[in-house]
């Protein structure tokens, strides 16, 4: 590239150039991949086209939106889970009476041709919202102790609307909470007592649901999801207990989805059948979505499998550092918390793929082929980019009026997140 391209460049792409690079080779693999794992929903419809098409139109629209977003000072961020957070609570209510139903989870609304999830929404509110209640609650000695009321408030009440139809968004979303508050040095005594409660109430939820009948919870409302996550994990169990394998361990008909994305793996070498060349995309339904890692490894091998990995890795080692360089908290908690919430989906979604945990339907973020999802990951991508230009703005020694204007442990607190 020219040095008069690159200086262009600069001059449109502003930011960490890192992240930047990590964007767009996510965006490249995942046109790549979804147009060969979409072959079959191309023959179906005899438009070879158009879903590899649409995809990359959503990727340019979502180009375009993290340009807008990098180019809002971070600083404006605080307003959002104000806007979000009241709509998304309307959204996920109103999706529970006239929601539409996709692989027997009523999750989205169809809204002009696009199914939308209301529950992409709230993750991102919830998580700028615990970013601001951190980052005004903090102490010379840590978190205020009130701030981890405020925080379980916000986080259990989305949580509670999504785990019905969504279990596996509303753990990972808590999860990436519990991660911010260490780091936003909560009280170690808080954090230990609310876990020994969630230890008793699994607990209780495991005997319920061994106990109780399938039909009963099928009958009662809100609860039909529970059947499903019961029949995961009695086939998780049975491909990982030690009891001798079988022919019944890879039944196709009951383990369809996992089976093929072990074959695809297991088929695959160190450099994959090449791009276009997977067989297993014609047997896998969610071969473009869910299990798309298990596609990329069947087509780029190991070595485009732990690419990827080190895309996503690479990814949150650069937002703690630039969190590290951030002079004030709010900055600093938001790209931490946004970038956990990405690189922690994409980490769950990997381990389904190859077997390690029981399936949980979260996307490849960026990768797999989707439209609110894909979109409002390229927002989080987009605010944190504007957090890099912040921070490199603010590498100058901060001035006496700039340490007044936030809270007084600044120094302290860069010192935890370059220990975290």
């Amino acid at each position: 590239m020219s040095s008069a391209t690159s200086q262009k460049l600069r001059g449109i792409l502003h930011g960490d150039a890192i992240i930047w690079t990590i964007f767009f080779l996510l965006c490249a693999i995942s046109i790549i991949e979804v147009y060969s794992a979409t072959s079959s929903l191309s023959y179906k419809d005899g438009r070879y086209w158009s879903p590899v098409m649409q995809h990359a139109l959503f990727l340019l629209f979502g180009f375009l939106i993290v340009w807008l977003v990098h180019n809002i000072p971070c600083r404006w961020f605080k307003l959002y889970p104000l806007a979000v957070l009241p709509l998304s609570f309307a959204l996920l209510i109103l999706v529970m009476v006239v929601g539409s139903t996709v692989n027997g989870a009523n999750r989205g609304i169809d809204l002009f041709g696009i199914h939308f999830q209301p529950s992409e929404l709230a993750k991102g509110g919830v998580v700028i919202a615990v970013a601001l209640i951190l980052s005004v609650m903090q102490t010379p000695k840590g978190a205020d102790k009130h701030a981890f009321g405020y925080i379980l408030f916000v986080t259990c009440t989305f949580c509670a609307l999504i785990a019905p139809e969504n279990l596996s968004t509303a753990a990972l979303l808590f999860l990436v909470v519990m991660i911010m508050m260490f780091i936003g040095r909560v009280s170690l005594v808080q954090i230990s007592k609310m876990l020994g409660v969630l230890g008793i109430i699994g607990a209780i939820a495991v005997a319920a649901v061994v106990v109780i009948p399938e039909t009963a919870w099928d009958a009662m409302p809100g609860t039909h999801r529970v059947v499903t996550w019961k029949h995961r994990l009695e086939k998780f169990k049975s491909r990982t207990g030690d009891s001798e394998v079988t022919p019944k361990t890879y039944d196709i008909t009951n383990n369809k989805q996992v089976t093929h994305a072990n074959i695809a793996i297991a088929s695959s070498n160190i450099i994959g059948k090449m791009p276009g060349n997977s067989i297993e995309r014609d047997f896998l339904s969610q071969a473009y979505s869910d299990f798309i890692y298990a596609i990329v490894i069947e087509e780029l091998g190991l070595v485009g499998g732990a690419f990827v990995v080190i895309l996503y890795l690479v990814l949150l080692f650069r937002a703690g550092k630039i969190a590290k360089q951030c002079e004030r908290n709010f900055p600093a908690f938001l790209v931490l918390g946004l970038s956990l919430l990405l690189v922690t989906q994409a980490m769950v979604n990997m381990c389904v793929a190859v077997g390690l945990i029981p399936v949980t339907g979260q996307p490849l973020p960026l990768i797999s082929r989707g439209g609110t999802s894909t979109l409002i990951n390229c927002v989080y991508i987009g605010m944190i980019l504007s957090v890099s230009r912040f921070a490199k703005k603010r590498e100058d020694p901060p001035s006496a009026a700039s340490h007044t204007a936030d809270a007084p442990n600044e120094s302290e607190f860069r010192n935890a997140v370059g220990m975290a």
